[in-house]
């Protein structure tokens, strides 16, 4: 138990580390965040608005303090409402707790800021809309290389040196090699377009699509199938890599030959014996790609037209809107703290030396 509070410890400290950099790091950029968000129509004192609604006018030190008050489950507001810190309900989403003198404890909903650029619409709401989106792509084009991606290794494996497995690693090899963004345009040109009178893809689409009249969402199951192929490629081609390897490792061990010397069948040893424990290295991997798919699938998104937060963050950087791109990058940051502790757990049911 102490080494999962070990775990989470570690992982609330490398949150904190990625929300310090992110912050420094778009705070300190050239440029006036006030006159981004006016264009071409600022005049001063809508500036001075502007930047005392975002403290834009505050000393750093005090921006980032505020920052991650403004991100923590548990937070402390001012009872003053010309303070930047006072507790707006509708704005933060939480409940207060107990009040001391002029400073509220609120426990609420991290608050991610409001875009730039989407008249004060909340980050959080965006990414709500559009990282479900990513999610099914990220999952399907996951499960993809994980099927296949086993199924091609242990064929690789059990014909070592012949004619199938040098064609599975000469796929392999193209298939780590090739750029995404690459592949995306290869495949939405080819059966999207050459193609599209047998496949009936379209080279653009997204999950949600509305009907001629712009009414009646409906999903659009067609429009996951090239995006995720796009980006379970890559994957795919390294999970199938590993369980060779990993396999032909472990086949190669003396339990395995006790094994086949007490008369199990191949098919026997490989599901009994080999394959729980060739699983680690590709558990590592998929666990990893997985979490990345989540910021890599931004080419493939805005290639394909796929409304993730992907293309979001694409378009919060052509128009300058940091607190997207930030809200992005930490919710990121924390599915892939979330995903690493979730693939210790797994390590253990896999292999319970672990536990010792």
């Amino acid at each position: 138990m102490s080494k999962y509070f070990y775990k989470f410890g570690y992982a609330l400290l490398t949150l904190l580390g990625v929300i310090t950099v992110i912050f420094l790091l778009f705070t300190i950029l050239p440029g006036d965040p006030a006159q981004m968000m006016m264009g071409q129509n600022e005049n001063q004192e809508q500036l001075d608005v502007i930047n005392k609604k975002y403290g834009f006018d505050l000393p750093l030190g005090t921006q980032y303090r505020y920052y991650l008050n403004d991100l923590s489950p548990v937070s402390f507001h001012s009872t003053k409402e010309d303070d930047f810190s006072y507790f707006d309900a509708e704005k933060y989403s939480g409940i207060s707790l107990f009040t001391i003198g002029t400073t509220k404890t609120v426990f609420k909903y991290p608050y991610l800021r409001e875009s730039f650029q989407k008249n004060g619409k909340k980050v959080s709401q965006v990414i709500k809309e559009t990282l479900p989106n990513t999610a099914v792509l990220a999952v399907s084009a996951i499960l993809i290389a994980i099927f296949l991606g086993i199924s091609m290794g242990i064929v690789s494996a059990l014909t070592k040196d012949r004619w199938p497995d040098r064609l599975i690693q000469l796929v392999s090899t193209i298939g780590m090699s090739v750029p995404s963004f690459f592949s995306a345009i290869i495949f939405a040109w080819l059966f999207g377009y050459v193609l599209h009178e047998y496949t009936n893809l379209n080279m653009t689409g997204s999950l949600y699509e509305v009907d001629d009249f712009g009414e009646g969402a409906y999903i659009q199951w067609k429009n996951l199938i090239l995006p995720a192929i796009v980006l379970g490629v890559r994957p795919l081609a390294v999970v199938t890599q590993l369980m060779r390897n990993s396999l032909l490792e472990v086949m190669s061990q003396d339990y395995i030959r006790t094994a086949k010397a007490k008369g199990l069948s191949l098919f026997q040893v490989i599901r009994k014996h080999a394959l729980k424990n060739a699983l680690n290295p590709v558990v590592t991997a998929i666990s990893g790609w997985f979490a990345s798919m989540l910021a890599g699938a931004v080419f493939v998104e805005y290639i394909f037209g796929w409304n993730g937060l992907g293309k979001e963050i694409v378009d919060a950087l052509n128009t300058s809107d940091l607190p997207i791109i930030m809200g992005a990058v930490i919710v990121i940051s924390s599915v892939f703290i979330l995903i690493n502790i979730f693939v210790d757990i797994i390590y253990r049911w896999l292999d319970p030396r672990i536990r010792v």
